[in-house]
């Protein structure tokens, strides 16, 4: 999956076994370009923020990426 496939940015590729480990390789990329103040990555960023107030709209966010992961076929 991509950055903008997990809600970011960009067109950076992530590739693991997992989605937990997907998520954290995202998550990493995100605070890296949250440092660095890339202004696309931070407008994720705020959208992410704004749906983690919404606990239901976060969790199916969540299970849907999940879902899409899980659907990708193996490199």
């Amino acid at each position: 999956m991509n950055c903008k496939q997990l809600g970011g940015a960009c067109e950076k590729k992530f590739q693991a076994n997992s989605f937990g480990e997907i998520a954290e390789m995202s998550k990493q990329h995100g605070m890296e370009m949250f440092q660095k103040k890339d202004v696309a990555h931070l407008q994720a960023i705020n959208e992410i923020q704004e749906l983690m107030q919404k606990p239901e709209a976060m969790k199916e966010w969540f299970e849907n990426k999940k879902i899409e992961f899980e659907a990708l076929p193996e490199d």
